[in-house]
Parts: C-alpha cells; sequence; structure tokens
C-alpha cells in the first residue's frame, strides 16, 4: 500500500529524509543511490499547505488574510520566511557585465539605461 507523503512527514517528524531508493510506478524500473528531496517538499507539511493555499489564491494576500484569519503582515512575513527557505530560485541574478555591452552594442538599450544596469538601478 501507497503511503501519503503527509504520513512520512509526521513519521519523520520533519526530520531531514534521505532516498536511498526510488521506483518508477508503471515500469517497475529502481534506482538506488542517495538522493535529495526538492525543496518543497523538504517545507513542513503546515508550510506546504500554506504554499499550496497561497497558489490557489493566485497570490492573492488579501484571499489568504481571509482564508488564514490573520493580518496582511502575517501572511507576508510568514511567506518571506518561506521564500528564505527556498534559496533554489534566484530573484535578482546579478547583471553580467557582457550581456548589457551586448545589449547596448545590439541597440536594444541606450547608454543610460546600460550604465544604470550595470550600477544595479535597473
Amino acid at each position: 500500500m501507497t503511503q501519503s507523503w503527509y504520513t512520512l512527514s509526521k513519521l519523520v517528524q520533519d526530520e531531514e529524509i534521505i532516498v536511498e531508493r526510488i521506483r518508477v510506478k508503471q515500469t517497475g524500473i529502481a534506482v538506488e543511490g542517495e538522493f535529495e528531496l526538492p525543496p518543497l517538499s523538504q517545507l513542513t507539511e503546515e508550510d506546504q499547505m500554506f504554499v499550496a493555499a497561497f497558489i490557489r489564491c493566485h497570490g492573492s494576500i488579501k484571499e489568504m488574510e481571509t482564508l488564514f484569519g490573520v493580518s496582511y503582515p502575517t501572511i507576508k512575513n510568514r511567506l518571506n520566511r518561506i521564500g528564505r527557505l527556498l534559496n533554489f530560485v534566484e530573484i535578482n541574478p546579478p547583471v553580467i557585465r557582457e550581456d548589457v555591452l551586448e545589449k547596448l552594442e545590439k541597440g536594444e538599450i541606450n547608454v543610460d539605461e546600460a550604465e544604470k544596469m550595470l550600477r544595479g538601478r535597473t
């Protein structure tokens, strides 16, 4: 019988998990090794449900306030805390000088825009 992810989370009480065997259900093919779980699955059950609710609310903090019965700052603080745990996506990637110069050369940006980008003021 297949167990739910939440059952496993409760069993290990949010301790770090290393997956050592993965089996493709349709083919029965199994791979053994040491695999890290995806970042979202490493969140606590409560945080996973919060993220799912946020997505279901289409990112509306107002809807989240109503759903959870808490204030805007409470929702923002929780999102910020979860966001710090999910650092696998670079939100503000560093400007690559060569890319800016290439855009300038192609006429995609002007000199003022290039200067602002290079100084980090885009």
